[in-house]
């Protein structure tokens, strides 16, 4: 589900996120730092270019939850959205966070489960 069919005429409109010598350590980081941010960026990792509404798929938030976890991550510089019509798309920005912080991402990426065991276990 890449774009919707009546979208498809629409420009994309990229949403605003800092240039890449404006991403910083502690920006990343503390976005990186929420549980279910990470779940995201893993999720992002595995459907790059796709939706919002199906990366989000799967995760147990509110829908003005995932969008709040979205927006914190393209403030920080940990992805990059696009808007086409009504949908949103995102994607890591790989490069620039290599080119900023070698290693990083491939790191935390690295360091998550894969087979959809839960980030943090499930609360009493």
């Amino acid at each position: 589900m890449k774009a919707q069919a009546a979208d498809a005429g629409k420009p994309a409109r990229e949403l605003p996120g800092p240039h890449t010598d404006e991403i910083t350590m502690v920006g990343v980081l503390q976005a990186l730092a929420d549980p279910q941010r990470l779940q995201i960026v893993l999720r992002i990792a595995e459907h790059a270019g796709e939706s919002c509404t199906v990366i989000g798929d799967g995760i147990n938030l509110h829908k003005s939850t995932l969008s709040h976890h979205y927006r914190v991550l393209r403030e920080a510089g940990v992805t990059q959205t696009w808007a086409q019509g009504r949908s949103r798309f995102t994607t890591l920005r790989r490069d620039d966070l290599d080119a900023r912080f070698p290693g990083l991402l491939d790191s935390v990426l690295a360091a998550l489960p894969h087979d959809g065991t839960p980030i943090l276990p499930a609360r009493p």
